[in-house]
């Protein structure tokens, strides 16, 4: 881990985040926090867009990025003195405080330790308490200073459980438009709708009737697997198998899939060339946001992509699969207290986006719903309208909310700024 150096004369405030939905939060965090204080400095464990606002990082964000139980339990070791290493180097940077950035099982054990040292903590994105685990609430409460929480009903969860919390609203919810541009992005992301159309007409070697409502020729599909190896792994081959059976169906579709690192992309693109070497597929660095909004219907892991797509309005299917382990450990332990997996049916309270789980999460079931969702104009209208109103409820101005409740904490916490 590098050495950094700490300052007597300009105040650091440390910060850590796990992956790349952590990485985009914390980005719009540091943001508003240098607009009230330009002097601040950031230090901890930051993505590239946490780079870019200007953090400094002690150990690769990849490092920490890893997804399930059973998973966890093999780079447990690792986890563990990279979390000693962090407690170590910030205690030596003295910040003000530090906030820990989702991914709750890392870094509200971080947290504890450097709040025991008297650096008082703030953790953004509650733990899904009110979903499962909730004895978690516990941990919470020797761990942290204040809580942002980012869903309305996690607050009042919260303060019924005495752990000090402020509700700012979701920080994406204020970065994307109400009325996203589709033409725009797929401008921006060099698709064109004219090349969607003539691309098509070769493919068609049998002319084919088209049912009432039937959208094939033109659609873009969006596919995002996951933002770790181990969700690519287990997503990738369901989804492509997928793409490739609507693709038959209609060889007008066309597809899309962001990629979150350069070493997700080159695997997602070798199983592309085993499962599917003809599907009509572009990958993309990145700018899973512009793929949502070019896209007609959305194919996403479970996870924050399902809230950005709910803000895209995009209709969309949810896929899932845990490690067969993992999942029966939840299964059979009864962690999981709620009724949905995505995020966006817990907030719409419906399921209106499908979700394919564990042996759900198959081609044969995948592929006919989603061309019936494509197919289905008066369906989607109802979800672009459920979406926009949820993503009005989430807009509070987020990113300003959490950074007052921050500099209140720092202003009135005794922990010395700098020996």
């Amino acid at each position: 881990m590098p050495a950094l150096a700490a300052s007597r004369l300009q105040p650091l405030i440390g910060i850590v985040a796990n992956e790349p939905s952590g990485d985009q939060l914390g980005a719009l965090l540091v943001r508003a926090l240098r607009e009230r204080r330009p002097e601040l400095r950031f230090v901890g464990v930051a993505g590239p867009k946490m780079l870019a606002a200007g953090c400094e990082t002690l150990l690769p964000m990849e490092r920490l990025s890893v997804m399930g139980l059973v998973e966890v339990a093999k780079v447990l070791p690792d986890l563990l003195r990279a979390r000693r290493d962090l407690v170590r180097g910030l205690r030596q940077l003295n910040p003000l405080l530090v906030i820990g950035v989702d991914a709750p099982d890392f870094n509200l054990g971080l947290e504890r330790r450097l709040r025991a040292r008297g650096i008082p903590s703030v953790h953004l994105v509650s733990p899904t308490v009110w979903a499962w685990r909730p004895g978690r609430v516990k941990q919470i409460r020797r761990s942290v200073d204040l809580m942002l929480s980012i869903f309305p009903f996690e607050a009042d969860f919260l303060r019924q459980h005495r752990v000090p919390v402020t509700y700012i609203g979701h920080p994406l919810a204020d970065d994307c438009p109400l009325q996203p541009d589709r033409e725009a992005a797929r401008r921006a992301l060099g698709i064109s709708l004219d090349a969607l159309i003539a691309e098509a007409k070769p493919q068609a070697s049998k002319p084919q009737a088209s049912k009432p409502g039937e959208e094939s020729a033109t659609a873009l599909i969006a596919i995002l697997p996951g933002s770790r190896r181990g969700e690519v792994e287990l997503l990738g081959r369901p989804m492509l198998e997928t793409a490739a059976w609507c693709h038959q169906q209609r060889p007008g579709l066309r597809f899309i899939a962001p990629m979150v690192s350069e070493a997700l992309g080159q695997r997602f693109e070798a199983m592309r060339r085993e499962i599917a070497p003809q599907l009509p597929l572009k990958l993309i660095s990145g700018q899973s946001r512009e793929a949502m909004a070019a896209a007609d219907l959305v194919l996403t892991a479970s996870g924050t992509a399902t809230l950005e797509a709910l803000l895209a309005k995009r209709p969309m299917l949810v896929a899932y699969r845990l490690h067969p382990l993992t999942h029966w450990l939840v299964t059979r332990l009864r962690l999981i207290k709620v009724r949905y997996a995505a995020m966006a049916n817990l907030l719409v309270g419906r399921e209106l986006a499908p979700e394919f789980l564990q042996d759900r999460c198959r081609a044969n079931l995948m592929g006919p719903a989603l061309l019936a969702l494509l197919d289905d104009a008066e369906r989607r209208a109802e979800i672009e309208a459920a979406y926009q109103q949820i993503h009005r409820e989430l807009r509070q101005n987020a990113a300003h909310r959490a950074a007052e409740a921050i500099l209140a904490l720092a202003d009135r916490s005794e922990h010395p700024r700098h020996a």
